[in-house]
């Protein structure tokens, strides 16, 4: 029996887009914000790490619409305008996180290029963030509705490719 071939994601950094394919079907897209800095891949630049990644954890299954992480783990919070108000630089990471590890060494994997250490995810945003632009500190966000659809696509594992 020929097993079909596996689902992947790309991420599109310059048209800030993301989408899941299979084969030659594209089963989800949605648009996505990635680094205000643009593609990098050095520890400590701001900017998204390129190249083949894999699904390294999927955190936050079973968790509310807007629930708030810090450290990769749930504050017990749920994200508002008043909360927003109250922390107007805080770097939200809401809802669903699917952490990515760097498959290609010297590239996004070892040293000082390492995806996984650089703590790189795909990530819910506040509804307010612009998606569709440029803007995160390197991570990939997207809208919430959007992070919980692909979230339960995808297994760790998947493969991600971010490109320009």
């Amino acid at each position: 029996m020929h097993e079909p071939r596996a689902a992947y994601v790309t991420v599109d950094l310059g048209r800030q887009c993301l989408q899941l394919i299979q084969g030659d079907t594209v089963l989800f897209r949605a648009p996505v914000s990635t680094a205000a800095r643009g593609p990098g891949e050095l520890q400590d630049s701001g900017c998204t790490p390129r190249g083949w990644h894999v699904v390294r954890a999927r955190i936050g299954a079973g968790c509310p619409p807007g629930t708030v992480f810090v450290g990769r783990r749930p504050t017990g919070e749920i994200y508002s305008p008043r909360l927003a108000a109250e922390q107007p630089r805080r770097d939200w990471i809401l809802t669903r996180i699917l952490w990515l590890g760097g498959l290609e060494p010297g590239r996004n994997r070892g040293g000082a290029v390492d995806t996984l250490r650089r703590f790189i995810y795909i990530h819910g945003c506040p509804d307010e963030v612009p998606v569709g632009q440029p803007g995160s500190h390197g991570c990939i966000r997207m809208r919430n509705a959007d992070i919980v659809e692909l979230f339960e696509r995808v297994t760790v594992g998947t493969r991600v490719f971010i490109h320009e």
